[in-house]
């Protein structure tokens, strides 16, 4: 990976983790809805994620890096999920889709540090 390339994979693994957390707390904050809040919320979290995977889409062309496509294929898990109202499962595969981001972001740090630049 070059230089370019590192500090690129760096921003969008950050910026995914940062965005897939806020995913979980969301469908969190969603699984504690009753009835009509419920959902409403659901619509609103569902399109939330749906925002967050055009975001790890965007980041899987930009980079190449076939973690994002992971990332995006838990996250389309837990869309399902949602929908089904299997929330503490949507939950744990959103974790595994931060696992996915928080790799390339790691990698990406390493040759970070081999060139110096951290």
């Amino acid at each position: 990976m070059d230089k370019k390339g590192a500090v690129s994979a760096y921003q969008y693994g950050e910026r995914a983790k940062s965005e897939l957390i806020i995913a979980s707390q969301l469908i969190t904050v969603l699984s504690g809805l009753k009835d009509a809040e419920r959902t409403g919320g659901k619509k609103i979290v569902t399109q939330c994620l749906e925002s967050v995977r055009i975001e790890l889409q965007f980041a899987f062309r930009a980079t190449n890096n076939h973690e994002f496509q992971k990332s995006t294929d838990n996250l389309n898990l837990a869309i399902s999920l949602v929908e089904s109202d299997d929330y503490d499962q949507a939950v744990k595969t959103i974790g595994a889709a931060i696992s996915n981001a928080t790799t390339v972001a790691m990698h990406a740090w390493q040759e970070l540090e081999k060139y110096e630049f951290i």
